[in-house]
């Protein structure tokens, strides 16, 4: 009997490590490679979760301040901020990959996929409920992640984003430079695409009217799209949108396919 104890607490005793990281939560550092060079970022996963349980999944792409590689900075803003303010919020799991200093998300795209492809392939996530939330320079990634496959997301949230360019460089444009409007251009190819769009009116970073045409532009192309505006706020629109309660509670209702979609 005691052979069997000891033999029993033995296996336990093997198995505990496998358990305890398959439940681990919060924010986790992990890695992915592109094209041999490796890249850190950070998945946060709901002390909630349990293994097997479908979630929705979040790409959170971070402004050009956060560039870098550390893998840590761009949890510090936005998106990262405002789920360590009110966690019962974000019951969802959520990547953050980071962008190298010399580069944008335009021509980043491939590291922000990855890492959303090797956190669905390591947590059982709901492929109905994929979310791209971005800001500054992280909401042109998101119309530019939409604008190239607009039938893998259920939702986008765009925060102080543009779709023309500002200072930043190297520049791509998001649509062909054929297309004489662009605003109209992009509500075209997502116009069914629920869309949240976030922008401060005294912006002086990133002209509040940019967000203003593509709010405009996907209204008359039949999108389901919120457009908020933040009187008298400055380019950190992030702060106060993402703690919007209302913004999580519409973004989680949002389903591919799902007639939830609403812009009000």
């Amino acid at each position: 009997m005691r052979r069997m104890v000891l033999a029993l607490l033995a296996l336990m005793a093997w198995l505990a490590p496998a358990t305890a990281e398959a439940r681990e939560t919060g924010f986790l550092d992990r890695t992915v490679t592109v094209a041999g060079v490796r890249h850190a970022y950070q998945v946060y996963v709901p002390r909630s979760y349990r293994p097997g349980e479908k979630l929705p999944i979040i790409l959170a792409l971070h402004g050009a301040g956060e560039r870098g590689g550390d893998g840590l900075l761009q949890t510090d803003v936005g998106l990262g901020h405002a789920i360590r303010k009110h966690v019962e919020r974000w019951p969802a799991i959520v990547v953050f990959p980071q962008v190298p200093k010399d580069r944008l998300w335009q021509n980043s795209k491939d590291i922000a996929l990855a890492a959303l492809a090797a956190a669905e392939r390591e947590f059982r996530t709901d492929r109905d409920r994929v979310y791209v939330a971005g800001l500054s320079m992280g909401g042109n990634g998101t119309w530019a992640l939409a604008y190239d496959d607009p039938d893998r997301f259920a939702a986008i949230v765009v925060v102080c984003g543009f779709v023309k360019p500002i200072t930043l460089r190297p520049y791509q444009p998001l649509v062909p430079a054929s297309e004489p409007d662009p605003y109209a251009a992009m509500a075209r190819r997502i116009a069914r695409l629920p869309v949240w769009i976030i922008h401060g009116g005294a912006d002086t970073v990133v002209p509040v009217e940019d967000s203003r045409q593509m709010a405009a532009a996907l209204k008359a192309a039949g999108a389901a799209v919120h457009y908020k505006e933040l009187p008298g706020v400055d380019h950190n629109s992030w702060d106060p949108g993402f703690d919007d309660p209302k913004l999580p509670a519409w973004l989680f209702a949002q389903r591919r396919g799902s007639t939830a979609a609403s812009g009000k």
